[in-house]
């Protein structure tokens, strides 16, 4: 026999799915709440997390959760509150899963802010992690 199989429960795939749709639904509750920490505990926490933006790659935890303060929280910025819609959550597989919608940040002004995201998303011990997230901003 040639070749290999990828022994995998139809329900452990569905269940990556589930699991990270609801991530991103606890990301946007910690957004809204003004708890950047805790937003970021969804992306894994190593100098191999990449973060890719208009043209801008950033590499590393810490990186990222310091253009995320740059961004959204120094010099009296404001949060704002987070949706995402247009989401599209598949598994990969057992250990891997991708998202793919669209983000909009709504200020008290209402202005807006808003742009298409790639996630791919990784199963760990500790559980579910973005490994890797391109975002682009615009309409």
């Amino acid at each position: 026999m040639s070749g290999f199989l990828l022994a995998q429960s139809p329900r452990a795939v569905d269940d990556g799915a589930a699991v990270v749709r609801a991530l991103l639904m606890k990301q946007a509750e910690d957004w809204n709440a003004g708890k950047l920490d805790a937003f970021l505990e969804a992306y894994w926490h190593s100098p191999d997390l990449v973060f890719q933006s208009g043209g801008t790659r950033t590499q590393g935890f810490e990186a990222v959760r310091e253009r995320y303060i740059k961004l959204y929280k120094s010099e009296g910025r404001e949060m704002g509150k987070l949706i995402f819609d247009d989401l599209e959550v598949r598994a990969l597989g057992e250990e891997y899963v991708s998202a793919i919608g669209r983000w909009v940040v709504t200020r008290t002004d209402q202005s807006k802010a808003t742009g298409r995201f790639t996630l791919v998303v990784k199963r760990f011990p500790e559980g579910w992690r973005i490994i890797l997230d391109h975002t682009s901003v615009g309409p």
